[in-house]
């Protein structure tokens, strides 16, 4: 009995081994779906980002080339970019500008922050603790902070020189592009800048996220006040040009309707005023994108930041590292270039150094390492893409110069999400995205594939229609492995292509376009909202018919795109609503956004 007794145990025992094993081999399997998921809803929205800076920088070079080539246009008057892109000439003297803003007057219902010059203490508590009630400064304290901002900076070189000798240790911030709950952590985790709490922050303070205005304010209020202690370096989105694509502008104006142009104009100065890197210790270099193998940090300081070489600027502003070795165009984001380790180990081996800091690219963990532990990368926006999708981060340097991390990440809702409903947040946000991209190309796709299609079945096989999107669309993806997730079968398991569209629907455009022009309009309305705005000094909304002709010569130019003068005669007329020859501009750009079938679906269940 007792011998059946203990093989009856090893049975029992042997089933729970094997239940345990199935049961680890299935979760082993979840967990690397998972995160297989996770990898490509994160490369899509690294891909997208970067084609929406290529767009951006083809952009800001097409307008640069018209400055240069052109003075009028068509014989009809001024160049329409030259007066808005170019410098504005202030004919304030430094004195009257001080008294013009002093004289603003702050009404007594005003109950936010009321700062003085010089800055105190007082000053700079006073905001933190306004914007966490989401208070506004008043228009004339920033004017007044801008102002003095631009003054400061005037005097400050290229490069700036740091030593740890001074101070404990120095934090370094990357990117915060507008999320001020992050700076506001920072600040909670590692205290206020302070003489014994000095802060590097590494650029794109600004775009993209809703508190640019707040984080500016308190980045300069902060270098006013510790000017030995508080740096700033310039990043690519410190730039008028992007702030018009990636939101920073329309953010000014609709919080600063009076003062917000004059604003934007004190910005733009500010910004190219911007110091380009700093130096700790004479070891470590702290620039916001990276290098190239024309980078020399004694040229770097000589030379006027506002009169530098634009392509100098770029590589130090729009640069990435890589794993190969050399300099090589960085073809994905459209600007600056690829480094690899030997051009790292160069430059560092030519001035003495031992370390690059960087920022520009989001990191899941916030921060990374590569070329051998010479370049770290950090960023300090969490939640960058999606909840959930990465953690910030920032560094600490000490005298002994070895690097100290602390992450940390923004929780509101995703607190309360397990790691499934994470991913499927964040993958179904990546995958509308990439579905409106798709349906933006629609017609060069639909050619592609019908090239394969000879016999007109609306099929293709896997591997032709992962081939069409991808030299197409350009974003180096997975396109396979995403396939069930854009595209169904048919029985005989071929690709039906033109399924891939049947999630997206375009709205109703004002006025009624042809087809292919729609589809223009709609993978294109990032940068004709760019040009409407250039030509919109005093963002109201709205332009001239004339003016709207003349931004469709401007556009079709830039694109290379064929809209006849009865078109676009026809299209003004119909959208000048109240036929008083000007026209809204926003009203004509909403109509041609794409529409989510599945979004349509939840609001009607709603």
């Amino acid at each position: 009995r007792g011998c059946s007794s203990h093989l009856h145990s090893l049975c029992v025992l042997n089933i729970a081994i094997k239940a345990a094993i199935l049961i680890q081999r299935w979760y082993r399997r979840y967990v690397a779906r998972l995160e297989m998921r996770r990898r490509y809803t994160w490369n899509i929205f690294q891909s997208i980002e970067y084609a929406g800076e290529q767009d951006q920088l083809q952009l800001s070079s097409f307008f640069s080339f018209m400055l240069d080539n052109f003075t009028h246009m068509n014989g009809n008057g001024p160049d329409l970019i030259s007066h808005l892109l170019d410098s504005v000439v202030d004919p304030l003297t430094e004195e009257v500008r001080q008294l013009k803003y002093e004289q603003i007057v702050v009404p007594e219902s005003y109950c936010g922050p009321r700062l003085s010059f010089p800055l105190s203490v007082t000053d700079t508590n006073a905001l933190l603790s306004a914007f966490k009630e989401e208070q506004t400064l008043h228009g004339k304290y920033v004017l007044q902070l801008l102002y003095e901002t631009k003054k400061f900076l005037k005097q400050m070189p290229n490069i700036i020189y740091l030593s740890t000798s001074y101070a404990k240790e120095i934090t370094i911030c990357g990117d915060l592009h507008g999320r001020l709950d992050d700076l506001l952590l920072i600040f909670y985790k590692n205290g206020l800048p302070s003489a014994e709490n000095p802060y590097i922050f590494n650029g794109d303070f600004v775009d993209r996220g809703k508190k640019s205005t707040e984080i500016i304010i308190i980045l300069f209020a902060f270098l006013l006040l510790y000017p030995d202690h508080m740096h700033l370096n310039r990043g690519n989105h410190e730039d008028h040009i992007m702030n018009l694509r990636y939101g920073f502008t329309r953010e000014v104006m609709q919080k600063y309707k009076t003062h917000g142009r004059e604003m934007l104009q004190l910005l733009q100065d500010v910004f190219s005023l911007l110091p380009l890197a700093t130096v700790i210790d004479n070891k470590v270099l702290i620039v916001h994108g990276g290098i190239s193998d024309k980078i020399d940090l004694d040229f770097l300081s000589t030379v006027e930041r506002h009169k530098m070489l634009f392509k100098y600027v770029v590589d130090i502003l729009w640069s990435d590292p890589k794993n190969q070795s050399g300099c090589s165009p960085n073809y994905f984001r459209g600007g600056g270039c690829y480094f690899g380790p030997d051009v790292t180990q160069a430059l560092l081996q030519k001035h003495g150094l031992c370390l690059l800091i960087r920022s520009h690219e989001c990191k899941q963990e916030g921060y990374e390492l590569c070329h051998n532990g010479q370049v770290i990368t950090i960023f300090s926006a969490s939640n960058y893409y999606e909840e959930g999708s990465n953690r910030g981060a920032y560094v600490k340097l000490g005298p002994e110069l070895v690097p100290r991390f602390f992450q940390y990440q923004v929780s509101r809702s995703t607190r309360k999400l397990t790691l499934h409903q994470r991913v499927c947040v964040a993958e179904g946000s990546a995958l509308r995205a990439l579905k409106e991209k798709l349906y933006a190309h629609r017609s060069d796709l639909m050619a592609a594939f019908q090239q394969y299609d000879i016999d007109n079945t609306g099929r293709i096989s896997t591997s032709e229609w992962a081939q069409v999107v991808e030299s197409v669309l350009r974003l180096d993806l997975p396109w396979r492995t995403l396939r069930p997730r854009l595209a169904r079968l048919g029985a005989d398991g071929n690709v039906e292509y033109e399924s891939c569209f049947e999630d997206i629907s375009p709205g109703e455009p004002i006025p009624p376009v042809t087809p292919n022009l729609a589809e223009t309009l709609y993978r294109y309305r990032t940068d004709l909202e760019i040009i409407f705005n250039i030509i919109d000094k005093d963002h109201s909304g709205q332009i001239s018919i004339e003016e709207f002709r003349q931004t469709w010569k401007l556009f079709s130019s830039h694109l290379g795109v064929a809209v006849d003068d009865q078109t676009i005669d026809d299209m003004a007329r119909s959208i000048d609503f109240n036929k008083d020859g000007s026209i809204d501009f926003n009203e004509f750009l909403e109509a041609f956004r794409v529409v989510h079938k599945l979004d349509i679906k939840e609001q009607q269940q709603g």
